[in-house]
């Protein structure tokens, strides 16, 4: 397994990483959740991705209970939790945003449902107008002070945003955030490749990407409109929304799945090394269902080769979306 250093930062991730969002404690049963983890941490993967508002807080018991059952020495992982949605269905005021009063208790009561001591890493899950920058910046410094986090970062803000808390953190002395949290695919790559460019320039920000397979559909396993993705449609009519409503995207999945077939490698493997070939990415985020997916997912290294510069071009041929570029 390939490990990255997470920006600046002194701490080593592994290239690929395993999430729970949408799995754990929901769509599969905790035993099957047990095996994944297994598998992964077997496989050289070292960062667990979690969120208070996964499965309404369940997700973080579930995996809490397997890292107990599993008793994996606690410096061979990473964990992380995310704050800003809320636990509950329908938060109140304060049990949802970024301030200080939300994210130190979220933090706890992460704590609490993980069984740990500390989070390694700890993300504003979203911005929040409502809550001045420098508030955030001084409660995420005063949870690194006190031990209860590591690490702090953001999750889908703007290059602006962030260059606002680098700012705060520089003026008051403060810990800066180290990473960011941006969904990142061949079809969703403005914010990575130009928006924060910047920001890995000046400040040597680390990403912990989500959504490497754009939800599935860099599988190609939606084309054929099969019954099980279907029923899956009908259970989450936002994945639908997101999946089956761009037949522009659509049409690039197609013309891919011809340019993987050319270097005789999955679609799946080819998304994924595609991401991994970016310099500015620290980590993979893999979601799975099933112990074979992630088995399948955990192979795409093999395919990397492949991806040499002129299919890099035949790729490019058919996204026509990099960002471009503006200098100041």
């Amino acid at each position: 397994m390939e490990y990255r250093r997470l920006g600046k930062s002194g701490l080593q991730v592994s290239a690929l990483s395993l999430g729970s969002w949408v799995t754990f404690g929901a769509q599969i049963g905790d035993d099957v959740a047990e095996q994944l983890m297994i598998k992964a941490y077997e496989a050289g993967l070292n960062f667990f991705d979690n969120a208070e508002v996964y499965a309404h807080g369940k997700s973080e018991i579930v995996m809490g209970n397997i890292l107990k059952k599993l008793g994996w020495d606690r410096d061979t992982y990473i964990v992380s939790s995310k704050s800003f949605w809320g636990r509950v269905p329908n938060p109140g005021p304060n049990q949802k945003g970024l301030m200080r009063k939300h994210l130190i208790e979220a933090c706890h009561a992460a704590l609490r449902r993980f069984q740990l001591e500390y989070l390694d890493l700890y993300f504003c899950h979203r911005p929040d107008a409502s809550t001045p920058i420098e508030e955030v910046v001084w409660t995420m410094h005063n949870l690194i002070l006190q031990g209860k986090i590591f690490y702090w970062g953001t999750s889908e803000w703007t290059g602006q945003q962030i260059t606002e808390a680098h700012y705060w953190a520089a003026k008051n002395n403060l810990i800066p955030p180290v990473m960011e949290q941006p969904q990142y695919n061949m079809l969703k790559r403005d914010t990575v490749e130009g928006d924060y460019l910047p920001l890995f320039e000046h400040f040597g920000m680390g990403t912990t990407i989500w959504s490497p397979l754009a939800s599935g559909l860099l599988t190609g396993k939606y084309l054929d409109g099969t019954a099980s993705e279907n029923n899956r449609f009908e259970q989450m009519q936002w994945l639908k929304d997101r999946v089956m409503g761009d037949t522009e995207k659509l049409e690039k999945v197609k013309k891919l799945i011809g340019i993987a077939k050319e270097l005789d490698v999955s679609l799946t493997h080819l998304a994924l090394c595609w991401c991994l070939k970016n310099k500015n990415v620290s980590t993979v985020i893999l979601g799975a269902s099933k112990v074979s997916q992630l088995e399948e997912n955990l192979k795409c290294y093999d395919a990397m080769p492949k991806l040499t510069d002129e299919a890099m071009f035949k790729i490019e041929e058919v996204l026509q979306n990099k960002p471009k570029i503006i200098s100041y």
